[in-house]
């Protein structure tokens, strides 16, 4: 146990009901459970990890203009989850410091940790502990940076992962080492968004400029032009994309400027190892390392290597990502080798090809993406299902017929169509079976058997879908 990949097996006991609205002709709904009396189930106060005044505040003001009990009562579990269950924080020198575990995993995950958080930082200028807390997360994950930039997920002390067979340079502290570009594009863009939000610099320091320099030196490395680079991964196992072929390095690529990512951020080995949305991530993120080198660090020569990595990137991907596919026209692929081979998928993890607006990687109103988004939300998508209980978008990491309430939260985040959107929140208040929270995966016609029973960054982002409705669709929260 302790990878993503143990919990696929732990489903739920629970079997969820569709309290029905307008949308009660939708779906067959075959499957009831008790209705909740909609208790909180938030921990008691003197139990929480972490209690922000701010996030309290907004969770009062928001749930009251929820008349939707059930929606109101999932809000008010999800979004304070990362501050009740997961976050440690201490203080050395007085330089903040905060691990952060994804859940049912004690582990932190680059990538999870900046997600877990990310939704808190608008409310950072009225909460000064909230604020350490955030900035203590920048700095563990400096210290992660350096310690292994291709490792993505870590132990909050010296010891030796249960992995520490995996045949790769293992480290004490590592407890994954799946090379992800995305787990160093997240802690970039982490750091982008406090600075933004709180006009704080204390974190750009010189560990944390070491760190980007490391960073930008390892997407060099792992554009593979001259050599595959120092890192390779293989692990004993019977699930195919835990380990990787090519003897660990991957299938073929040719060097097409495109970065190598040999995981994607579900942890599963890719197929062909440049995986585009992440690509579309790291040009994003160069960007955002550049401007904080120029108005910030002073880092001149860093910011303009940013540039100039994230325009050939850039480059690469409109002309090796990009094809026509089944007539939706000209469509972002999931990945490529730069010999003309394409994977035509999204998953469900973010980066992906349906979260790209989300993370600010391209407009939603581009047309390649409109066709991209499309073409994902259909039923020529090998993995888009459609059940009695709701429809959506799954992954290979949860096999055939899961879907995930994430790729539904990521359709209601870039969609402008109130009845979409108004779906999607229909979809997710009706398919938790009855736990009052996100889950990973859920079965298309059996939201009862899921799994995983605690999944912060679902629990969170839910949160945040739910803000941004109060801000812009307030309408769609009544009842």
């Amino acid at each position: 146990m302790g990878t993503r990949r143990s919990f696929i097996k732990t489903t739920g006991t629970g079997i969820a009901a569709l309290t029905f609205s307008r949308y009660s002709n939708l779906f067959a709904a075959p499957f009831f459970y008790t209705q909740p009396d909609f208790t909180t189930l938030r921990p008691v106060l003197s139990k929480r990890n972490f209690v922000s005044r701010a996030i309290e505040a907004i969770i009062l003001t928001i749930k009251k203009d929820i008349t939707d009990p059930e929606l109101a009562w999932l809000f008010e579990n999800c979004f304070p989850n990362t501050l009740d269950t997961t976050v440690s924080y201490s203080e050395s020198g007085g330089r903040p410091d905060t691990f952060v575990i994804t859940g049912d995993i004690h582990a932190m995950w680059l990538r999870d940790s900046s997600a877990q958080v990310w939704p808190y930082l608008p409310y950072t200028r009225d909460d000064e502990p909230l604020r350490r807390l955030i900035a203590g997360v920048i700095n563990r994950q400096v210290s992660c940076i350096l310690l292994d930039p291709y490792a993505n997920a870590f132990l909050d002390g010296d010891e030796m992962s249960e992995w520490k067979s995996d045949i790769t340079d293992m480290k004490p502290g590592i407890h994954e080492r799946k090379w992800e570009i995305d787990s160093l594009c997240y802690p970039i863009r982490l750091a982008h968004g406090f600075w933004k939000s709180t006009g704080d610099t204390s974190v750009f320091d010189g560990k944390w400029n070491e760190a980007m320099e490391l960073i930008y030196a390892t997407f060099r490395v792992q554009q593979r032009k001259d050599n595959p680079g120092p890192y390779s991964f293989k692990r004993t196992t019977a699930w195919q994309t835990d380990t990787v072929p090519g003897n660990g390095m991957g299938n073929p690529q040719r060097p097409v400027g495109l970065i190598c990512s040999i995981f994607r951020p579900s942890d599963d080995a890719t197929t062909f190892p440049f995986l585009v949305p992440s690509n579309y991530f790291a040009v994003t993120s160069m960007r955002q390392l550049s401007e904080i080198c120029e108005q910030v660090t002073g880092n001149h020569t860093l910011a303009g290597k940013c540039r100039k990595l994230a325009d050939e990137v850039e480059q690469a991907l409109q002309q090796y990502a990009i094809a026509d596919h089944l007539g939706y026209g000209k469509v972002i692929s999931y990945e490529v080798d730069g010999f003309g081979n394409r994977l035509m998928m999204d998953d469900s993890n973010v980066p992906s090809l349906l979260a790209l607006p989300y993370l600010g990687c391209i407009d939603a109103g581009d047309t390649g993406y409109r066709n991209t988004r499309k073409f994902l939300l259909s039923e020529d998508h090998c993995w888009f299902f459609k059940g009695k209980a709701a429809s959506g978008i799954g992954s290979p990491h949860t096999l055939r017929d899961k879907i995930w309430p994430m790729t539904i939260i990521m359709q209601a985040m870039t969609s402008s169509d109130t009845e979409e959107i108004r779906n999607c929140l229909f979809m997710l208040k009706t398919t938790h079976a009855g736990k009052g929270f996100m889950h990973e995966s859920f079965n298309k016609d059996n939201p009862g058997d899921y799994t995983r029973n605690w999944f912060a960054w679902a629990n969170t982002l839910f949160g945040e879908l739910i803000i941004k409705v109060h801000s812009e669709n307030p309408h769609l929260l009544k009842a």
